[in-house]
């Protein structure tokens, strides 16, 4: 099928700069309201992307991001939430960025334009077949995705994509393909606006339906989650006072702090 830039397809919204800023903030909203439903459309593509992922990493492996510019900022974001967020440890989720860790603040300029580099990041992190790659990009062409992602398949590494173009040239390089097309961007071919927000949408899916695969929530509560600011502690209690039956909330803090997390203090009362 053909290749479609949709994500650099015209606006359909002319002259913003005669709007007014309730017609730009109103017709952004209305835009953005576009997105989940694109979404869903692709549930049935993410569905089997992360039964890949959770099967490698429940035999050991780990989960890469990558990507250039905005994608690969949201690939860091996901990755990096995961330890507070899941309690599991730094490096089971990896976040890459073309450019390195400069380019999380600062664009670098034809960073995303290297074929070599892609694989030489995830080499540095002894990158194997247990592991899966997952390439982030929104216009689906990134050449440091799409090489990257041609070199997993040539040693055996299950790859994933995420991408907001149909048929595009990620897709072919990817095992478990992701496309959540948006149509035109608010400004034309701001692929930070809605192409952003549906792979925002589509990483916390991912994530979050993994982690639940490996047992890290139990029922619909964060019982893993790291202690490291009060407003957690303060949730992290009221949960353990929730599960264990208990009253008193410093007894119960103590015990918290004590064991770590949520689900060890209740452990160690079995």
């Amino acid at each position: 099928m053909e290749f479609v830039r949709v994500t650099e397809q015209t606006s359909h919204y002319r002259h913003l700069e005669q709007m007014s800023v309730n017609e730009i903030l109103t017709n952004i909203n209305k835009e953005d309201q576009t997105v989940p439903m694109a979404v869903e459309k692709a549930i049935p593509q993410i569905e089997p992307l992360v039964k890949a992922i959770a099967d490698k990493m429940l035999a050991g492996g780990r989960l890469f991001y990558m990507g250039a510019g905005t994608s690969g900022r949201l690939g860091i974001v996901d990755a990096s939430e995961c330890p507070p967020t899941f309690g599991v440890p730094h490096g089971l989720v990896v976040g890459l960025i073309a450019g390195g860790d400069t380019a999380i603040r600062k664009a670098v300029e034809f960073a995303e334009d290297s074929r070599n580099q892609g694989w030489d990041d995830l080499q540095a992190h002894n990158i194997s077949n247990k592991d899966v790659v997952v390439g982030i990009a929104a216009s689906g062409t990134t050449p440091y995705v799409i090489a990257a992602l041609d070199k997993c398949r040539e040693h055996g590494i299950v790859t994933g994509s995420i991408s907001c173009n149909p048929n595009s040239p990620v897709s072919k390089a990817a095992d478990f393909p992701v496309e959540v097309v948006v149509g035109p961007e608010f400004v034309t071919g701001s692929t930070r606006m809605k192409s952003g927000t549906a792979q925002k949408l589509v990483l916390n899916m991912i994530s979050t339906a993994v982690m639940i695969q490996l047992g890290r929530v139990e029922d619909n509560k964060m019982v893993n989650m790291q202690l490291s600011n009060d407003k957690l502690v303060d949730r992290g209690v009221k949960m353990l006072m929730e599960q264990i039956g208990e009253t008193d909330y410093e007894k119960a803090k103590a015990l918290l702090l004590q064991h770590g997390s949520v689900k060890q203090a209740v452990e160690s009362l079995k």
